[in-house]
């Protein structure tokens, strides 16, 4: 048998047992924390392609040896609770910035630390916004009110941040988003943090686009008409409240964990159309393949909607 099968066959072997156990509650497996070592990878291909070709038995056993090890290792990380730092925290690259002089920045010891971005709440704005964060390697945190419309403190980033606003009929948009980098070097290291405020007076739409990271967003004390968050390898934990009479979750992702927190009293309604994912739907009513309600879906005065898309991932709906 060829090694290339050998090898593929015990990488689903391994996937798939770890997503029956969690499925099963076995383990509370967190593939963020696999991703975060992604670089065993790349050493198990290259030894592979020394070895492969040579037809040879004793680097084909060196080659699963090492495979096994690998991925045992990644099952014990796995299990571990997921923090906010990345695989390359340790790393220390400063960087030159081309921001205007006015931007509200903190320089210790010669490096930018914090960046300081806020919105002022206007009388359009107190009515209904939208706002999108787009940006990559990068931990949010939704951390509480605020005077203004928006406010950020951004520590470490990797990129630009850039805050702009636009006005259509009556609905502003705020756009929180990384820009790429044309010139000088970015710091990269422990932290990359975004802390995050809102205004609890407007109707929200929120969207939420991470390549790679987590986002933690506390939204129980926020009107939240609708949630959209998209990510690559990324972790989401969000709190919706009872504020408004309907909220709209929609959660399309990649290989990521996402545990999603609602009201008791709150009738809810999951749509989940996914491929290998760990479900835990604790108090809800399955009522065909892809769809789950709570007991008090109907007579409840709130609703939450929950549609969800998604590979490898472990998903969850919690009350509170």
């Amino acid at each position: 048998m060829k090694l290339d099968r050998i090898i593929w066959g015990i990488l689903l072997l391994f996937v798939g047992g770890v997503l029956l156990l969690d499925n099963f509650d076995v383990i509370d497996f967190h593939w963020w924390n696999v991703w975060s070592f992604f670089p065993i990878f790349i050493i198990i291909l290259g030894i592979n392609l020394l070895f492969g070709k040579n037809n040879s038995q004793a680097g084909s056993i060196i080659t699963l040896v090492i495979l096994v090890v690998a991925l045992g290792f990644l099952f014990v990380k796995g299990q571990e609770k997921p923090h906010k730092k990345f695989w390359w925290k340790d790393r220390s690259i400063h960087f030159r910035s081309d921001m205007d002089d006015d931007d509200d920045v903190d320089i210790v010891d010669g490096k930018r630390t914090w960046l300081h971005f806020s919105e002022p709440l206007t009388v359009e704005a107190n009515k209904k916004t939208t706002l999108t964060i787009s940006g990559g390697a990068m931990s949010f945190e939704v951390k509480g009110a605020t005077d203004s419309l928006f406010a950020a403190n951004l520590q470490n980033t990797r990129g630009n941040f850039k805050l702009s606003k636009e006005i259509t009929d009556s609905v502003t948009h705020l756009i929180f988003k990384m820009q790429d980098r044309k010139d000088g070097k970015w710091a990269v290291g422990e932290g990359n943090e975004a802390d995050l405020y809102l205004n609890n007076k407007p109707i929200w739409d929120l969207n939420i686009n991470l390549g790679a990271g987590d986002a933690d967003f506390d939204l129980s004390n926020y009107k939240v008409r609708t949630l959209n968050f998209e990510g690559g390898v990324a972790k989401l934990d969000a709190k919706v409240g009872s504020l408004l009479p309907i909220t709209d979750v929609n959660v399309k992702t990649g290989l990521t964990d996402v545990t999603i927190a609602i009201p008791n009293g709150s009738g809810c309604q999951i749509k989940s159309r996914t491929g290998l994912s760990s479900k835990d739907f604790e108090g809800f009513i399955k009522l065909d393949k892809n769809t789950y309600q709570t007991p008090n879906y109907k007579t409840a005065t709130n609703k939450i909607f929950i549609n969800f898309e998604g590979g490898l991932t472990s998903f969850k709906v919690e009350k509170y």
